[in-house]
């Protein structure tokens, strides 16, 4: 069996999920060298070099890189910092590894108001209507406040506060959701204006889909489309998160969308694409450079943003049921000759369990917490155990953990996640819940309604309204 020797820049279940791909493979003996950016038990198991850098800088990143080049066949970046940063111009630059993953010029999510304007150029009728808030526009705080008060005069304060730059100040913010009254909205507004320039853009009414797609630079090859669960609470409740869990169904769409709606999204992607990046490609983009989140409203698609990576907890609902050998796949991206992928007819479920302090879970629902538990090591054993029961139906991948000797322990954001592969959502469902239950230790809560049947009904319910208030 031929060797091969890959790079995986991890950060969390996302970066587990590719490994898990990876060790699958029929073809080949892999061989991986991950740099991560914590002592992830998943990846350190399944790693034949690990290494930890805790801020992913991507100087450090690259000296591994060049440390184990001669065993490396090619690399792939999970997380969006890397990415943003240029880590496949220096790693190109000074190695002979070729890098999966968008180079800096075109890692997108790295300035959303360049997004909207190059959707505006190739795509506008994607857009919200939006206005840009640029410091350098503006004297005095009394100035941008007018201005502002202008423009939500217009769209009646319904609205979504974005900043430019990844983390910025507070993040986005939308009316009805995160602020009752102007002055609310002004104190978050002035959060994010004080890094640089706020989106300030229409507040769309819909259902969310998130699209991903592998990209050779010549082709766009769709992936199974997914529903990601922003909110922390059950209902849709509480703040954004990282996500919660996502589900996917065994048809590629949504239970929501209709075909058209799939063959609408793949179109408006494949036009920006095509216009982006000339008729003849980029490898420059390669990799995963559409990850982006659409909504749905019954009239026109609209995106709500664009990443540059894959999407986590969407790429774990997909890549358990990718039927083609990683290794394969990722070669043709590199090659340049990706012309199809396929999955099985499968629907998949992902459940998070995350730490108390996660979407301030500990502050709404104190009572709930054994505070006694909080930082106890967590135990995946029993969880592991199922995959005697359900073979190639359960996955569990840790994520925001660290080993410490012989345990292992949670840290702030994200836990671990159980994907559930069945052939219906609710059976994928129930795999997925079994196994996040038997996960224990450090007071560690998840969502109860990912993938069910009520929350699918209520999208359901809600895109027949929509459809037909557009007639």
């Amino acid at each position: 069996m031929e060797k091969v020797g890959i790079l995986v820049v991890s950060y969390g279940a996302r970066a587990a999920a590719m490994i898990d791909a990876f060790k699958r493979s029929p073809n080949y003996e892999v061989e991986l060298y991950v740099a991560d950016k914590q002592a992830n038990p998943f990846n350190m198991e399944n790693a034949k070099k690990h290494v930890v850098i805790p801020d992913l800088n991507v100087k450090d990143i690259c000296r591994f890189a060049k440390k184990h080049e001669a065993e490396i066949d090619f690399g792939i970046v999970g997380p969006e910092k890397p990415i943003i940063q240029g880590i496949r111009d220096k790693i190109e630059a000074e190695t002979s590894i070729p890098m999966i993953c968008p180079t800096r010029e075109y890692a997108i999510e790295a300035s959303k108001v360049a997004q909207r304007l190059l959707f505006q150029k190739f795509a506008p009728e994607v857009n919200p209507r939006f206005k840009i808030f640029h410091p350098k526009d503006y004297t005095s705080t009394e100035e941008v406040r007018k201005a502002l008060f202008q423009w939500l005069d217009e769209l009646d304060n319904q609205v979504a506060i974005k900043p430019d730059r990844p983390a910025a100040g507070k993040g986005v913010g939308v009316w009805g959701d995160h602020f009752t009254t102007r002055e609310q909205l002004f104190n978050h507004f002035m959060a994010n204006y004080a890094h640089g320039a706020v989106i300030v853009e229409e507040k769309i009414i819909g259902e969310e889909s998130s699209f991903q797609a592998f990209c050779d630079g010549k082709h766009l090859i769709p992936l199974p489309e997914t529903r990601d669960y922003k909110r922390a609470f059950d209902g849709d409740k509480g703040p954004n998160t990282g996500g919660m869990g996502a589900y996917r169904d065994k048809d590629g769409k949504l239970p929501f969308m209709t075909l058209q709606d799939r063959e609408k999204e793949i179109e408006i992607v494949n036009q920006i694409f095509r216009k982006w990046v000339g008729s003849t490609g980029n490898s420059a983009v390669r990799g995963i450079p559409f990850y982006m989140a659409f909504i749905h409203t019954g009239k026109q698609l609209k995106i709500l943003e664009n990443n540059s990576r894959p999407g986590d907890p969407e790429i774990q609902a997909v890549l358990p049921t990718l039927k083609d050998d990683f290794v394969n796949v990722c070669y043709k991206i590199i090659e340049g000759n990706l012309t199809r992928v396929e999955f099985g007819k499968q629907a998949a479920v992902v459940t998070y369990k995350v730490p108390p302090n996660y979407g301030g879970y500990i502050n709404v629902f104190p009572d709930k917490v054994d505070k006694s538990e909080m930082g106890t090591p967590v135990d995946l054993a029993q969880a592991y155990e199922l995959r005697e029961k359900y073979v190639d139906k359960i996955r569990v991948y840790p994520a925001s953990m660290e080993k410490r000797g012989d345990k292992t322990y949670p840290l702030k954001s994200r836990t671990v996640c159980t994907v559930g592969i069945a052939d219906t959502i609710e059976e994928a469902r129930q795999i997925s819940l079994e196994g996040i239950n038997t996960i224990t230790g450090g007071a560690l809560w998840y969502r109860t309604d990912i993938a069910s049947k009520e929350h699918i009904a209520k999208s359901i319910q809600r895109m027949h309204f929509l459809r037909g208030a557009a007639l």
